[in-house]
């Protein structure tokens, strides 16, 4: 367990891996209820719009888009309020664009095949010096 500093209140909590404290996540979680349902009524604002009518500030807002929380589909998108962390195009939520994302999975996949040992044939014998029995 490490002593960490919370990255909204800045005070200091023991982290079980997290950067933010228990009492901030759970405002965390009362003001995505808040702003979910004024999105959901104003489909079409923007951060400052929600902000201002919800009294939720734009870090926690945009706190909840990077996680994929929220999705902000204004006149604008997201106004260039969220960029793609790898070729830096604008997105509604997330980290990544869809395409991104996808180049991600698709390496992800080549390592994960590329690491697994082939599965011996059921007529080869074993590896180990075993005999086959029964023939």
């Amino acid at each position: 367990m490490n002593i960490l500093q919370c990255t909204f209140c800045k005070k200091p909590f023991a982290s079980l891996g997290g950067k933010i404290c228990p009492a901030c996540l759970e405002q965390i979680d009362k003001d995505f209820i808040t702003v979910r349902d004024y999105i959901y009524e104003h489909k079409h604002s923007n951060i400052d719009v929600i902000s201002e009518e919800t009294e939720v500030s734009k870090q926690v807002i945009v706190h909840l888009l990077k996680e994929g929380r929220l999705i902000i589909d204004g006149p604008d998108g997201g106004g260039g309020l969220l960029v793609c962390e790898m070729c830096k195009k604008p997105i509604n939520t997330g980290r990544m664009c869809k395409e991104c994302m996808g180049k991600v999975a698709m390496s992800m996949d080549k390592n994960v095949t590329s690491n697994k040992k082939p599965e011996p044939k059921a007529d080869e014998p074993n590896v180990k010096g075993s005999a086959k029995i029964g023939s």
